[in-house]
């Protein structure tokens, strides 16, 4: 995908987003399950849309960096955000903060090793471009932390439910594994997990990878 291609896809999601809410205000189930449980931190929302999954992470008490690459989505995170601001009740836990950047997954968001928590959720690229967006995220996380993606799995169209129909955009364990093993993680979890859809008679079936980086400094070779 060449500078074109990100402009493109930047305002096909601003048209998308323009047109109200694209996603439901609920974390995704996996992402729900392995991340609920970690002290908060410094987290990374790499493809954060309109801000879901960050204004979760942030309402754990999160300190978030929001990248997305339009800029309508990314207005609509931020909008929403200041307005929970504005309702938080008095005396409620303090909410973490969010910090609202429109770059492209590819592009370095946060300096390496700067986050402990870097969350990559249904971002689809072809798969040199996605390989490339995952391998600045696993830079991302810092010693101790980790990284979780979660996509539409390659499996999907053919025997799951709903998601792009695009094979050649879709996720695999196997792809994701790996380049988050090439760049120092250590896979905790990389397999497919049917998601329950309401009404429909299959589920969808995801990618699901979970790595952390070990603790201690980084060696010279990653």
């Amino acid at each position: 995908m060449d500078a074109g291609d990100a402009r493109s896809a930047a305002r096909e999601w601003d048209a998308r987003y323009a047109h109200g809410p694209v996603w439901t205000r609920e974390p995704n189930v996996w992402v729900r399950d392995a991340v609920a449980h970690l002290t908060p931190g410094r987290a990374l929302d790499v493809a954060a849309g309109d801000g879901r999954h960050a204004l979760w992470l942030a309402s754990l008490g999160w300190s978030v960096t929001a990248l997305d690459i339009s800029l309508e989505g990314v207005r609509q995170g931020a909008a929403l955000a200041r307005a929970q601001q504005r309702d938080q009740r008095q005396g409620a836990r303090r909410a973490g903060e969010v910090a609202w950047v429109v770059a492209d997954a590819r592009t370095p968001a946060v300096a390496p090793g700067s986050a402990d928590l870097v969350l990559v959720a249904y971002l689809h690229l072809p798969a040199d471009d996605l390989a490339e967006a995952l391998g600045r995220a696993g830079d991302a996380v810092a010693p101790g932390g980790r990284a979780v993606v979660v996509g539409h799995d390659v499996r999907n169209p053919a025997e799951g439910t709903g998601g792009p129909q695009d094979v050649a955009v879709l996720t695999s364990p196997s792809l994701v594994a790996g380049v988050l093993t090439d760049h120092g993680l250590q896979v905790e979890r990389a397999e497919v997990a049917a998601r329950p859809v309401p009404d429909a008679a299959r589920p969808a079936l995801d990618t699901v990878v979970v790595a952390v980086r070990p603790a201690g400094p980084r060696s010279r070779t990653e």
